[in-house]
């Protein structure tokens, strides 16, 4: 505890920063920090500890033996603080502060969105902010302390890797149905299996998007892969272009638009498509009073089906 009192908190923020994110530039673009702001935090840790923390290789820098001890003692020193604030110095009975939330796109619009207007007409102390990201982006920033919140998303063919500090709870199922025009051959099918769809034109997710494997995933049984004619990231584009009859798409239900006149939704079985929906923090936030009510609001609109999806029968 003697180095608490000796140490500059934001100067082991900064280390700390440093080593999660590889660079002194990367630490101060998560910091809100210039570069210079950032060197000066660590000269000034070297000055309190003595000791050099970090050393120059090449064009980028390392932590040196002890910058990466002191760092790891810095991480501890920041989650019991985290916890501190977010439990004995918080009401928990009036949940305040800022809160940010980092969400996949579809559940910005079905659980989110519900959330945000929620808390609006609560009136409530709590200010929310929310960023779009894919789910291992979304884990990756709530782990390294970037976001309090994350809504993700886990395929049954796409396991998504939450690492042991996080706290990770599932909400509801969200499955995905194969998106036609109503001119289609399969338009009138109750049902799809994989092998019916091998040698359609799809639109996808971009190339390393979690949707993205899970369409690939599909076909991987049959040593084939679908015959991508568009990557665009918005449901929305999905559902135009199908409406235009030029491709076929599997869009999640989660916060669906409602379809167009010339759209047709068709199950998809053996397997069902389907990817759970769940939210993770800091296992050093589970108290805090913000996350809670947060979480609260998030079952309750989850139980309920989220958003209307727009899902129709074919």
């Amino acid at each position: 505890m003697y180095l608490c009192f000796m140490i500059d908190i934001g100067s082991l923020r900064a280390l700390a920063a440093i080593e999660q994110h590889g660079s002194v530039i990367a630490a101060s673009d998560v910091m809100g920090f210039s570069p210079s702001a950032v060197s000066q935090q660590v000269k000034k840790l070297e000055k309190q500890t003595g000791f050099a923390v970090l050393e120059r290789r090449g064009r980028g820098v390392l932590l040196t033996e002890r910058g990466q001890a002191l760092a790891a003692y810095g991480r501890r020193i920041l989650a019991e603080l985290e916890e501190l604030q977010s439990t004995l110095l918080a009401d928990p009975a009036k949940p305040s502060g800022h809160l940010k939330i980092v969400s996949f796109s579809t559940a910005c619009r079905g659980l989110v969105g519900p959330v945000l207007g929620r808390l609006a007409s609560s009136g409530t102390e709590l200010d929310v902010s929310v960023l779009a990201e894919d789910p291992r982006e979304a884990v990756a920033r709530v782990a390294n302390g970037e976001a309090d919140l994350g809504v993700v998303h886990n395929w049954n063919s796409v396991p998504l890797v939450i690492p042991e500090h996080l706290s990770l709870e599932w909400l509801c199922e969200d499955i995905a149905d194969l998106l036609v025009h109503s001119s289609h051959p399969l338009a009138g099918r109750d049902a799809v299996e994989p092998a019916d769809l091998v040698d359609e034109r799809w639109i996808s997710t971009p190339h390393g998007a979690i949707c993205n494997e899970a369409l690939l995933r599909i076909f991987a049984d049959l040593g084939r892969v679908p015959d991508i004619r568009v990557y665009d990231p918005d449901f929305a584009t999905h559902l135009a272009l199908v409406e235009q009859a030029a491709v076929v798409a599997l869009v999640p239900r989660l916060g669906r638009p409602a379809l167009p006149v010339d759209v047709v939704s068709v199950p998809v079985v053996n397997p069902v498509q389907a990817r759970q929906v769940g939210m993770v923090h800091r296992r050093t936030m589970t108290a805090s009073p913000g996350i809670r009510h947060v979480a609260g609001l998030l079952r309750e609109i989850a139980a309920r089906g989220g958003a209307a999806s727009g899902r129709a029968e074919p």
